[in-house]
């Protein structure tokens, strides 16, 4: 057994050494081995995980809860190759994670979200933490339980201070940024009525669009994740009653579509795409904005879209927040979270067309 005062003290002095001379913090893993009796685990069955940094200052009654991404598995092949992977079991998880951009302690790379209670979910249930299916086939051992991994970590959480949040945020990456959605209005049911909620997509706001050769491949795709994962009881009424429980998100250049890999340079790479294929691109953010238009322009909701070519924006430290992070109308993004957030000013701007955007860090994936 390990000594927790200990082990809280390795870990204070790891986070401050790391608060002096870094742009964020080291954080030990938590395994929620008290889930697993509650059926809340991995695609392998190995118990939820989170990281904490906890909060300090006047931000110690504030947390964020950030949801890792990393897509989706739609049926059991697909599931069973995450199934021994980060993605899939806990056992293959990073043991510590550098806590930096929208999860950092450091007041000059975060600055109104560093001294909060920070949590990052791991994720290693293919669904978006959505799946609840009881039964285990023996024969692949799959759990499809992500629905359950989410509950059993928000009363974890709940426990150990969220109940008594000021100010809570609720955010998350890709298929996190999707959860985020998913959730925000249960998330915002867990806490104090007068406390201030609000939920973050970052590259989690996929539209039902048809793939480059014109089929709606991904509408099956999602409808197999839903019926595999039995996620229909955690989608949101509304997300049902409009759409039906598979079109939950869409991707636009599938494997499928692109069986000899002529957009392989390009999707890595946009600096490598033909006018031909930008072109596409630019007609592809015409559809994007056109459904975007139909969320409205609340106050109450923010919108930063630029046009530089990356996939999750809050977990880079470049582009989060730094002397010469991506900007719009000269304002980085932890800028306009924070903005948004505490209701300093509403904040809805697109950015002009690729490549008009000379603040943009390109990413090579």
């Amino acid at each position: 057994m390990v000594d927790a005062r200990r082990s809280t003290r390795a870990f204070v002095l790891i986070c401050i050494l790391s608060f002096l001379n870094t742009d964020g913090c080291i954080v030990d893993i938590t395994y929620l081995e008290s889930a697993i009796e509650k059926g809340a685990v991995c695609l392998d069955g190995s118990p939820p995980a989170y990281h904490l940094s906890p909060g300090f200052g006047s931000g110690v009654n504030n947390w964020l809860v950030h949801m890792e991404g990393g897509g989706w598995c739609n049926n059991v092949t697909t599931c069973l190759d995450r199934k021994d992977t980060r993605l899939g079991s806990s056992n293959k998880m990073e043991k510590q994670f550098n806590f930096s951009a929208i999860l950092s302690n450091n007041r000059s790379f975060n600055p109104d979200l560093y001294n909060w209670n920070r949590v990052l979910i791991r994720y290693c249930d293919g669904s978006s933490f959505t799946g609840d299916v009881e039964r285990v086939d023996p024969a692949t051992d799959l759990h499809y339980r992500g629905a359950r991994i989410w509950l059993a970590i928000m009363e974890d959480l709940l426990a150990k201070g969220l109940k008594n949040a000021n100010n809570a945020l609720l955010s998350g990456c890709s298929a996190g940024g999707l959860a985020s959605i998913l959730h925000c209005d249960r998330f915002r049911a867990f806490l104090p009525k007068d406390a201030k909620v609000k939920c973050l997509s970052d590259a989690g706001y996929f539209i039902n669009v048809k793939d480059i050769t014109g089929k709606e491949h991904i509408k099956a795709f999602y409808d197999d994740v839903v019926k595999t994962h039995g996620s229909v009881r955690s989608l949101p009424s509304s997300c049902i009653s409009h759409l039906g429980p598979g079109m939950i998100g869409n991707i636009w250049i599938p494997d499928t579509a692109d069986p000899n890999g002529t957009w392989n340079n390009c999707k890595f790479d946009i600096r490598h795409c033909s006018s031909i294929q930008l072109q596409i691109f630019q007609d592809f953010r015409i559809k994007f904005l056109n459904v975007l238009s139909l969320v409205g322009n609340s106050s109450s909701k923010g919108i930063f879209i630029n046009s530089c070519y990356n996939h999750c924006q809050t977990e880079n430290q470049e582009l989060w927040f730094g002397a010469d992070s991506p900007v719009l109308d000269n304002i980085t993004i932890a800028k306009a979270v924070g903005n948004w957030f505490y209701d300093r000013s509403s904040f809805h701007k697109i950015d002009c067309p690729y490549p008009c955007d000379t603040s943009c860090h390109h990413g090579v994936f």
